[in-house]
């Protein structure tokens, strides 16, 4: 059970801590387009995303796959940048950037999962419970996005139903910052 406890709170660091700017810009991406009506929805992306992050954590401790951490801490703004893009696309389309949010999700969980991938895998390969502690970081990392994901669906209610401001300038200034951060770091990062 102490496994499962270190990995939880690595997991939920990975999320929360301030370091993690890149995991919460990506999940903002993500949350923007939605309120708290569309709650299991939003579960449901959280979830794809961890399923992408754990899929990639799995291959990289069996040491199935590796890639050069400066690839992918490249990879990972795009990731970001592309999903605030596809928001400001789609930002007059009834709920198409929700649905195409759910792949991305998926998909962009794999490269982000890489970010992580390497300190982990020293960490699990000497650890004789590698089941218990990838559950344990996945959980920790689920719960953590649950938390972000919340306090973004928080500020919605509030920016939207009380300060008056329509969904879609929410989505734009949401969608606008996060792009324009992201893609400072992208460029900050360029692997060549």
């Amino acid at each position: 059970m102490t496994d499962f406890i270190f990995y939880f709170k690595l997991g939920w660091e990975h999320i929360i801590s301030a370091d993690a700017i890149d995991h919460q810009l990506f999940i903002l991406a993500l949350a923007s387009v939605y309120t708290f009506k569309n709650i299991k929805q939003v579960l449901i992306m959280v979830t794809a995303f961890t399923l992408g992050h754990s899929l990639t954590l799995v291959l990289s401790v069996l040491d199935i796959i590796r890639f050069q951490s400066k690839w992918v801490e490249f990879l990972i703004p795009c990731t970001i940048f592309i999903t605030a893009f596809n928001n400001l696309l789609r930002i007059d389309t009834k709920n198409g950037s929700a649905r195409i949010n759910y792949y991305l999700a998926m998909g962009f969980g794999l490269i982000h999962g890489m970010g992580f991938a390497n300190a982990i895998r020293i960490m699990l390969a000497k650890d004789q419970t590698l089941g218990w502690g990838l559950f344990g970081f996945n959980v920790g990392l689920e719960a953590g996005q649950i938390f972000v994901v919340a306090i973004i669906l928080t500020l919605a209610i509030f920016f939207l139903n009380f300060v008056k401001i329509k969904q879609r300038d929410w989505v734009f200034f949401l969608s606008s910052g996060v792009f324009a951060l992201a893609l400072k770091m992208a460029i900050e990062r360029l692997p060549f």
